[in-house]
Formats: C-alpha cells, structure tokens, sequence
C-alpha cells in the first residue's frame, strides 16, 4: 500500500508506546479472527490484578524507561503501513489516556484504507465519537481488584455507548460474577454483549468456559474465547 503525504502538524504528534506488531489476528471480541496490526500503548488509569500487560503501567514490577518510548505518529504510520493490513488494533495499557495523538494517527490511517479499532476499559468519555472504527470496549468488575470509583464511569460508558460503534466486553471468573455484568448491560443499555473467561493459559481459559457457558447462553450474550493464547500462549508480539 502507498502512503499518502503527511502534513508537518502530523509528523510533530508524539504517542506513548510499548510496541508494534503483526500481522497478526484480533484474537478475542467482536473481530476475532481478523487478521491486524497491533499497536500498544503505555500508560494506564487502572491496576487489574489479571492484567496480561504490566509492563506497559506497572513501574513497581518492570523498568518503564526500558519498556516504554515517546514515538512520533508519522513514524507508526510508516510501521504499520510497512505491514501491508487493512486494520490496525489499539491496545494498552489505556489508550484512551492519548486520545489526541490516536486523533491524527487514526485520520492518517483512514486516508490509507485502515480501519482502526481501540482496546478501552471505558472510564475515559470520547472528546471525537468518530475517533475510532470501532471501540472494543471492557468494563472491569470487582474481580479485576481496582476500587468501584477506579473503574466504573458512567458518564465514559455512556459516551462510547453512544458513539454507535461500541461493543462491550466484560472478562469474568465464575457464574457469580455475571450478576454484576447484567447491572451495568441494564443500566447503561449495553449491547452487544461478549462474555471472556479471565485467563493467561488455554487450560484455564477453558475451564471457566465450561463453568460459565450455560449462564451466557441463559442470558443472550456471546461467549469469546481468547483465540490468540490457544495459538501462540501468553507471549508478546502475538
């Protein structure tokens, strides 16, 4: 694919990064399957015990100056153009935390025939509803270990609910904990709806499957798997 020129504002907006790969598949939600580019970002409002990516936040268990960079848009463009795919996933971290700089990269990327969607726990309100192509959206639950006030926005929730172009994933351990997920679908009119076992290893992942698929099924909702661990484990770059 051909670049198209960038202006000189775009080549000076700088984003927080951990890596860029692919190509690759969306491994979970709404796209799985769909073969992408990746693009992780550093930084994050939240510290979920099952986390699969400290080290884009954690300064206490990684060496952030190490992990993390400062890199210019016009640089990623030219990085994931260099992957020749036609979508490109925003992961963290939380990349809501640099919706200014996701602005110009996701405009020069649309130009190119890129469609972009973002990784987000939904505390952060949309400043443009048209930022993204699609927002994978995963409110966390008491599970994660963040306080309520952490991680639950009203207010966030019902911005991206209202972009049209949100689907809500929410990462759950037993049964019991689907009872917290019908609140908020409730509350805040959420829908679609994907349920995904918590899990770092294939094993584990099915086995809360297991445990928790009649209860989804009782509900309405759609069960993910985590496609990329039963594939590649818990490894980076995949």
């Amino acid at each position: 694919m051909k670049m198209k020129e960038m202006p000189q504002s775009s080549k000076e907006a700088q984003l927080l990064v951990s890596e860029v790969f692919g190509p690759t598949i969306q491994g979970e939600g709404a796209s799985l399957g769909l073969p992408c580019a990746f693009l992780r970002l550093g930084g994050c409002n939240q510290k979920c015990v099952f986390c699969d990516t400290p080290y884009t936040w954690d300064a206490s268990r990684f060496d952030l100056r190490k992990e993390l960079r400062s890199e210019s848009v016009a640089s990623l463009v030219e990085q994931i153009m260099a992957l020749r795919v036609k979508a490109l996933v925003v992961s963290g971290g939380e990349p809501m935390l640099q919706q200014e700089g996701l602005r110009v990269l996701n405009e020069l990327l649309r130009q190119n025939g890129v469609h972009v969607e973002v990784e987000t726990a939904g505390t952060i309100a949309c400043m443009w509803p048209d930022l993204f192509d699609q927002y994978n959206v995963s409110p966390k639950l008491a599970n994660s270990g963040n306080a309520l006030s952490v991680r639950y926005n009203p207010r966030a929730l019902d911005s991206l609910m209202q972009t049209g172009r949100a689907n809500f994933k929410f990462v759950v351990s037993n049964p019991d904990e689907l009872g917290d997920v019908d609140a908020l679908v409730e509350k805040h009119g959420l829908s679609p709806v994907y349920i995904m076992p918590e899990g770092i290893h294939s094993d584990a992942i099915r086995k809360t499957s297991l445990e928790i698929v009649d209860a989804v099924i009782r509900r309405g909702y759609r069960l993910t798997p985590r496609l990329h661990i039963d594939l590649w484990g818990n490894t980076r770059g995949r």
